[in-house]
C-alpha cells in the first residue's frame, strides 16, 4: 500500500530500472507486443534477417532447374491489429471509470 499512497520509489529511478533492463527480458516481450516475443533480441532479431539473407542470396545464385522453397526463420507473430485509441476514446473511458466511482 505504501506504493499506492505515494511513499513508493521515485518515478525517476524506477524509470532508469526499466530502461537498464536487456532487450531480452519479461519486461520488453510485453512492451513489444506478449510473452511470445520473450527472449527475442536485437541480437536474434538480426541472426534471423541474416539466416533469412543467407537463403535468399543462396537461391538467387544457385543455379537450379526449380527453385527450392526455403522456408524463413520462424519469428514471433504480433496477435493481431491494436485498435488504435483517439482522445475521445480515452476520454470516455475516463469519465466511465469516473462514474462507476
Amino acid at each position: 500500500m505504501r506504493v499506492v499512497n505515494g511513499d513508493g520509489p521515485p518515478p525517476v529511478l524506477v524509470v532508469s530500472a526499466i530502461r537498464g533492463l536487456p532487450d531480452t527480458s519479461r519486461t520488453a516481450a510485453l512492451a513489444s507486443g506478449g510473452y511470445e516475443h520473450l527472449g527475442w533480441g536485437l541480437d536474434r532479431h538480426l541472426l534471423a534477417s541474416i539466416y533469412d539473407a543467407v537463403n535468399a542470396n543462396t537461391v538467387a545464385t544457385g543455379n537450379y532447374k526449380k527453385k527450392p522453397k526455403i522456408d524463413p526463420f520462424p519469428r514471433p507473430k504480433p496477435k493481431g491489429k491494436k485498435k488504435k485509441r483517439t482522445v475521445a476514446d480515452i476520454h470516455r473511458m475516463a469519465m466511465e471509470r469516473q462514474a462507476g466511482k
